[in-house]
């Protein structure tokens, strides 16, 4: 999953604001258009879109309107359209702010990082003697805090929440890495042994985190039996 979906028909506008997040640290995908910018949502998923309006094939309210029919991602509309009107239906159709054209791109990393924050802001996940410290980002087992890195955290935090479930390989890999990585596929699988090592008893024989032969992983939690 990349942190950002920047949705822009301005192609230099877009570049340029794609430059800025990366060097800031976010990780960024790009989408001319409206139909293209949802193919790629439903793909990888985004921590947060960007979103223009006047775009090609479906105009930015429609884009806003059918991920918030499935998901609460946070949408900011960047827009040189200014009329009151179009900024309620904005937020009718679920937009988290409205930005209007042109924009100080400070103050909109600013913005960013706050809503990001805010959203990290939850309560902390727990299964058994295994804690995710949403917050900072952190793995805990038995009260110790493990040396793991952000994708680990991310690869382990997808399952912990859909416990009991089967995640494909496929799906798993699009959704932690996403379209703007260069990573292989097998680097899913390496992950998987890392995270094993750190959280497991038994890493060969695994009771958290199984493999569902020729398909993917699932987590089973503190009661499951290895595969």
């Amino acid at each position: 999953m990349v942190d950002i979906l920047i949705v822009e028909d301005n192609k230099e506008l877009c570049t340029l604001l794609a430059d800025f997040l990366r060097a800031d640290g976010f990780s960024v995908s790009t989408s001319p258009d409206g139909e293209k910018a949802l193919a790629l949502y439903e793909k990888y998923g985004a921590r947060l879109v960007l979103l223009d309006i006047n775009l090609p094939t479906i105009d930015g309210f429609a884009v806003c309107r059918r991920i918030r029919q499935k998901a609460n991602t946070p949408i900011i509309i960047l827009t040189a359209r200014l009329d009151k009107e179009d900024k309620l239906n904005g937020i009718i159709m679920g937009a988290d702010d409205y930005i209007e054209k042109p924009y100080d791109v400070d103050i909109l990393i600013a913005k960013i990082k706050g809503i990001f924050k805010r959203r990290l802001a939850i309560d902390n996940l727990t299964d058994g003697d295994i804690t995710l410290d949403v917050a900072n980002e952190t793995i805990i087992k038995n009260g110790e805090r493990l040396n793991a890195t952000a994708k680990e955290f991310e690869l382990l935090k997808m399952l912990m929440e859909n416990k009991g479930q089967m995640l494909t390989r496929e799906y798993l890999f699009d959704r932690i890495w996403g379209s703007d990585s260069e990573s292989e596929p097998q680097t899913l699988t390496v992950h998987i042994k890392w995270l094993r090592q750190k959280i497991e008893k038994d890493p060969k024989n695994p009771t958290h985190i199984l493999t569902v032969w020729g398909k993917g992983y699932r987590y089973e939690g503190s009661g499951g039996e290895g595969l």
